[in-house]
């Protein structure tokens, strides 16, 4: 009697989740952000940062907002789980914070020369986990998602609607 040695799968195999749940989109769109969550934490953990770091600096970046205020508000952070961020972030030399000399209540927020240097490092890690986990789209295909994912922020997030552009009056 001949016996096949079948390879074992190297992940088990799990059981199918109910049609009624796959087929439904919400539930796909809830499944995948666990998935990219789950994904991208362990990627930028292997840098000692996480995803709500890079969303921090992005966020300084950008220049136009300085306070711990701004900041918690642009990212929809609750102020007291960004302080805590901030303070990560400043143990690694990323940021600074100083009192507002017009206000001493708040907390101006800088990026610091290392700060710069780790968002590049980031943002290089963002775009290797959005591609593996886009890999099995192209071009074409992950362009589209992405514009019917931002139209549906646009509609549920409103941090993510386009800034308005500044009215003739404005200037």
């Amino acid at each position: 009697m001949t016996t096949t040695n079948l390879e074992q799968p190297d992940s088990p195999i799990l059981p199918r989740m109910p049609e009624e749940l796959v087929a439904s989109t919400a539930f796909l769109i809830k499944r995948l952000g666990f998935a990219a969550k789950d994904k991208s934490m362990a990627a930028y953990e292997q840098i000692g940062l996480h995803p709500y770091h890079h969303a921090v600096l992005a966020v300084l970046d950008e220049g136009s907002r300085e306070t711990q205020g701004a900041i918690a508000d642009a990212l929809a952070y609750d102020r007291g789980q960004l302080v805590g961020l901030l303070d990560e972030l400043e143990e690694h030399g990323l940021v600074e914070r100083r009192r507002d000399p017009g206000d001493r209540r708040r907390h101006i927020v800088r990026l610091t020369p290392d700060g710069k240097r780790a968002l590049a490092k980031l943002r290089t890690l963002a775009g290797q986990v959005d591609n593996d986990f886009l890999a099995s789209l192209d071009e074409d295909e992950r362009a589209q998602l992405h514009g019917l994912l931002r139209r549906l922020a646009e509609q549920h997030l409103p941090h993510c609607a386009p800034s308005a552009p500044p009215s003739a009056s404005d200037g």
